[in-house]
């Protein structure tokens, strides 16, 4: 896969897969900034020893920290447009957790593109199958569909829009 596409190139790429991120650590301090950053301190996230106790056998990252990477897993493996554009997130018609991330594990996810249109001039609505991997889990952190708008300027590809 080229790591940079036009918006033409967008609609041919519907239902193929996209990227596979590289590796990301989520090492305790990264659980622990994450519970500062949103006030979710519960115990199986940041009391290692407390959680050592439970199912879980240590401490597990929020599933709302794994959700976050999204984007960086998406930057670093789908391509990027060649058309100056602004991506915004406009969220997940489903989400799933399936499986704990323990601390010290490391995640990758996996996208598909599933649909992409045009929702207005200068406006690309795509929707992405997410996988978010647990290295050497059997299931999947995460599984999500995941839509994104992307602003661009119209005179960079006119096209007519639903």
């Amino acid at each position: 896969m080229p790591r940079e596409i036009s918006i033409a190139d967008v609609d041919g790429l519907v239902g193929t897969e996209l990227g596979v991120s590289e590796w990301i650590d989520v090492p305790q301090s990264r659980i622990d900034a994450f519970a500062d950053a949103t006030d979710d301190h519960q115990f199986i996230h940041v009391d290692p020893e407390r959680a050592a106790e439970t199912a879980f056998g240590g401490t597990i990252a929020h599933g709302f920290l794994t959700v976050s990477l999204l984007s960086a897993m998406h930057a670093d493996c789908v391509p990027r447009l060649r058309e100056p554009n602004v991506g915004i997130n406009f969220g997940f018609n489903k989400l799933r957790f399936m499986a704990p991330v323990p601390s010290g594990g490391r995640v990758r996810g996996r996208f598909v593109l599933k649909d992409a249109r045009m929702r207005g001039p200068g406006l690309l609505m795509t929707t992405y199958d997410v996988t978010v991997q647990i290295e050497g889990g059997k299931k999947p952190a995460l599984t999500a569909t995941w839509l994104t708008v992307i602003q661009f300027d119209p005179k960079d590809f006119p096209s007519k829009s639903d």
